[in-house]
């Protein structure tokens, strides 16, 4: 690399913050609210990408044994979504974890100047209470959420608006990410990304998403300094 780091842009769930049990536990607590049989943790690291009411369409679906259509034009997915709302905000930071040195790399990272950004597909008021339960609402220097912009990703909005934020160009900044969404949002925004094995990916290897660099965990991440 020739071109100096100036921002290192990443995932939340699955990225930076293991999320899903907590996740689970509210989409168990609506699907039990409303009489219905609960998901299991892995149905849920597999649903996890594209936001929580996709999931929770997802669930539903699995729960009333039909399929994602038919819960978009079910009656009561409003209700479903309001009761999830809910129970999601009151389990914010119960059962998450940070990934092994991601507070230590991202305050390295500041330290040596390196902009800091978050986009994910997760809804603002989620994202919110996430970071503020793990001690990171002041941790980053712009977060774009899920209804943040028009779109989302794959959409590589998000990315684009962190660059015009900074006044940056795509060589300048990395992607930092656990998915297949999370490599073609990067790539359609033309900025390099970097995919992590531990996170959501639908079941699926990050290896067949072709980032440019699959990394063990966030470590790695600081050998972009030395090529300033």
């Amino acid at each position: 690399m020739t071109t100096a780091l100036k921002l290192v842009m990443f995932d939340l769930d699955g990225t930076l913050i293991e999320t899903a049990p907590e996740i689970a536990d509210a989409v168990n607590d609506t699907l039990s609210q409303l009489g219905l049989r609960s998901v299991t943790l892995q149905q849920v690291n597999d649903w996890i990408g594209h936001g929580t009411h996709t999931l929770l369409v997802s669930a539903l679906a699995d729960a009333k044994q039909t399929s994602t259509e038919a819960i978009h034009a079910w009656d009561g997915l409003s209700n479903a979504s309001t009761v999830f709302n809910g129970f999601y905000q009151q389990r914010c930071g119960t059962r998450s974890n940070l990934y092994p040195h991601v507070r230590s790399v991202l305050a390295e990272l500041a330290q040596k100047g390196v902009r800091l950004a978050v986009v994910t597909n997760k809804e603002r008021r989620f994202t919110q209470t996430v970071l503020k339960a793990h001690a990171m609402e002041n941790t980053f220097d712009i977060v774009i959420s899920g209804d943040t912009l028009p779109t989302k990703k794959p959409n590589p909005a998000g990315i684009q608006h962190c660059l015009d934020r900074f006044g940056l160009k795509a060589e300048e900044a990395i992607f930092i990410g656990d998915s297949s969404i999370d490599a073609a949002t990067a790539k359609n925004a033309g900025v390099r990304v970097w995919l992590l094995p531990y996170g959501y990916n639908m079941g699926e290897s990050v290896n067949a998403s072709n980032p440019d660099r699959v990394i063990p965990d966030f470590l790695p991440i600081l050998s972009l300094l030395e090529h300033e």
